[in-house]
């Protein structure tokens, strides 16, 4: 208690937290979603808080171009491509040695993510893509587990928290998960819009956790912090006829991961349905078909001769990184990979 007192001395000290917040932090368990700008954010308020267990879910290595707004990671990271998830873990463990950190290096889908929510009080949306925040969010209402959506960019964002059986659900405020086609990797972002959307979610996550139901934020907020503008949306009541929290259907779920999927503003396919990758015996097989490679214990990075670059994870998955269009991703997956 003594250590507890020291370390969260500052924050037991805000009232509404206090000793009694502090424990129910302690014995917390919150779920992160996307560990890339908004990610990156949130895992460091949740254990600098003293959140008793951080699970932690990408399925994306650090690269030169996350360094700009990505706060967890540094060059070196990037230089040696390392898992999200695997080099925000070596930073937060050396900040908190009392949290629980679960490093998850994999993709979220229709059939795993029930799975990886279990347990968790919480889900801490920080992700970049319309298509896996509605899985998120249908499987939270599913689920029974409160979701705390953020999006950003360029310099606008966006946040809210929805709480199953008490307010509506994302559904309700945003139908399509076409967005337009505006990402980070297409118009850019500005890394303070990120803190601050990212800081507005954790800061719901600990009212939630510490029971503060009355302090909560009953708005979906929308910002733009380089042309000065804020507004907020109340809540409201669900839509009667919301797929998710009005008829109980949550379509995202019902829905088969597609194994070749393009990724929006990534310039990538990405290929899933293979069997794990014996890394090692594929470092074999490829080298003398490839430019240069690069390897780790967890991918396989390659520059191909075509100009297109190969990206094997140990977990099954492959990325054809230089192209948008399936069918060519495909045909440089059938050749190096086979079908």
């Amino acid at each position: 208690m003594n250590d507890m007192k020291e370390r969260y001395s500052r924050q037991m000290l805000f009232s509404p937290i206090g000793e009694e917040g502090q424990e129910k932090l302690a014995a917390s368990a919150v779920c992160i979603v996307g560990m890339g700008a908004l990610g990156t954010v949130l895992a460091n308020h949740m254990v600098r808080s003293g959140v008793g267990r951080v699970r932690m879910i990408d399925r994306d290595y650090v690269e030169p171009s996350n360094l700009q707004r990505q706060m967890l990671f540094d060059e070196q990271d990037a230089a040696e491509a390392l898992p999200k998830v695997v080099a925000a873990q070596n930073k937060l463990k050396r900040i908190n040695t009392e949290t629980r950190l679960e490093a998850v290096f994999t993709d979220v889908t229709s059939a795993n993510a029930a799975e990886l929510l279990q347990d968790m009080d919480l889900v801490l949306d920080g992700t970049d893509n319309f298509q896996t925040r509605f899985l998120l969010n249908d499987a939270c209402f599913r689920e029974g587990v409160p979701f705390v959506y953020g999006g950003a960019v360029s310099s606008r964002g966006m946040s809210a928290i929805f709480v199953p059986g008490v307010t509506p659900c994302l559904r309700c405020f945003i139908q399509s998960a076409d967005s337009g086609g505006q990402t980070c990797d297409t118009i850019g972002v500005i890394s303070p819009v990120v803190d601050i959307i990212a800081s507005y979610q954790a800061v719901e996550a600990l009212k939630y956790l510490v029971g503060a139901a009355e302090a909560r934020r009953d708005s979906l907020i929308t910002l733009d912090v380089w042309h000065n503008q804020y507004h907020a949306m109340k809540l409201g009541k669900p839509r009667v006829d919301c797929p998710c929290c009005g008829l109980h259907e949550y379509p995202a779920l019902q829905e088969e991961s597609d194994a070749a999927l393009s990724l929006c503003g990534r310039d990538s396919v990405q290929i899933a349905g293979h069997e794990p990758f014996d890394l090692k015996l594929w470092q074999e097989r490829l080298e003398p078909a490839v430019v240069n490679m690069k390897v780790n214990e967890y991918l396989i990075r390659a520059m191909l001769p075509e100009g297109e670059r190969l990206v094997l994870f140990a977990d099954g998955r492959t990325l054809v990184q230089g192209t948008n269009d399936l069918v060519r991703a495909k045909t440089i997956y059938a050749r190096y990979i086979g079908n």
